[in-house]
């Protein structure tokens, strides 16, 4: 698996990264009817926000913009335990011009402003109701650049997609929308849930169930801007947050070549700054909300330290990047080789040993 996937680096480095992108959905699309499943490790599994996990693993958002292949990377032995397609918005829109996105090898990073690029709600919808397999996938919905009503966009996603999605993830940290951050402030944040949360509920009646609802946050709040989002969320109770999305940072970069392009930062230089906005977070907010860790995984111990700094799951996109198809089989089993080594019965256990070593770190070190 090693060596297929430094081809697969090789051959894809060799490409724009957007047309890299496009081609490997255009294999997944002609493998997703062969689905296999790798054995179930039982100390692996998890209920979070209700929702049974078979594993904390899961693909973030931003890979599977438009819905195409969610069953095929759930059932495809490549071993995610959840995947999460989007961002998906109102309409149809371009996102921002060419070139957009860039590799930074030397870090283990990408920058993208992509700007939100999809399809659009119906078009989603279709493939998501043409396919189902009981795998655990979220949908991350945002908001048209051009909109007039943003807190309407949300709620459209939330009706949109609430037969098919097995939970919601409101992004408002897309540091690549105009003023999307802005929506994160405690008071305009607090009256989006509300409407969020009242459209689930109102949905959760008539549709006979409750699908979660989770908030995705940036990394680049300081102290008072992540007081304001525990504010809200406490005023106006989601199901969980998502900690975090790419970074507006540069620091500490050595592949200089792209480091002052525009856009979010994600990978590997992402793990530190995320992670703390995440034990912070915890601390804040106590044991009992769900929090997903995104940022820098890219590794068995990566996975389990976002979990020791409060993680209830952990997902990844970036790292496929730079370790392959197969990385994820990798940290699953490095995972279960913990348990084995530390006599885990659950894998949970070790959430939160090391919650308050990360949050007594400075945000951006």
């Amino acid at each position: 698996m090693r060596l297929f996937d430094a081809a697969a680096r090789r051959f894809a480095f060799a490409l724009d990264p957007e047309r890299a992108h496009q081609l490997s959905i255009r294999a997944l699309k002609t493998a997703k009817s062969r689905r296999t499943r790798q054995p179930a490790d039982p100390r692996l599994a998890a209920i979070v926000a209700g929702l049974p996990f078979p594993n904390p693993v899961g693909l973030a958002a931003g890979y599977d913009k438009n819905a195409e292949v969610p069953h095929a990377l759930a059932g495809l032995g490549f071993g995610f335990g959840f995947v999460e397609v989007g961002t998906i918005t109102p309409r149809a829109q371009p996102g921002n011009a060419k070139p957009r996105v860039f590799r930074l090898p030397r870090d283990r990073a990408v920058i993208n402003r992509l700007g939100f690029n999809n399809e659009g709600h119906e078009a989603a919808l279709k493939r998501l109701r043409a396919e189902r397999h009981g795998d655990i996938v979220g949908v991350n919905i945002g908001v048209n650049a051009d909109s007039t009503d943003r807190v309407g966009d949300y709620v459209a996603g939330i009706r949109a997609f609430y037969d098919t999605a097995s939970y919601f993830t409101a992004n408002v940290s897309s540091p690549n929308t105009p003023r999307l951050r802005e929506l994160q402030e405690r008071e305009t944040l607090e009256r989006l849930l509300e409407k969020i949360l009242a459209a689930r509920d109102d949905a959760a009646a008539s549709h006979g169930k409750r699908v979660p609802v989770f908030l995705k946050i940036a990394p680049d709040l300081d102290e008072r801007g992540l007081d304001a989002i525990a504010a809200a969320f406490n005023a106006e109770p989601a199901d969980g947050l998502i900690i975090s999305n790419t970074t507006i940072t540069r620091e500490n970069l050595r592949d200089r070549r792209h480091a002052k392009e525009t856009g979010g930062l994600s990978g590997r230089p992402l793990f530190e700054r995320s992670t703390v906005a995440l034990a912070k977070m915890r601390v804040r907010l106590g044991p009992h909300v769900p929090i997903i860790g995104v940022g820098g995984v890219d590794s068995a111990e990566s996975a389990a330290e976002k979990m020791r700094a409060g993680a209830d799951l952990v997902q990844l996109y970036t790292g496929l990047v730079y370790h392959g198809p197969g990385l994820v089989r990798r940290i699953v089993g490095g995972l279960s080789a913990m348990c084995e080594r530390e006599n885990l019965t659950n894998l949970a256990a070790i959430r939160d040993a090391h919650v308050d070593e990360w949050a007594a770190r400075r945000i951006g070190g």
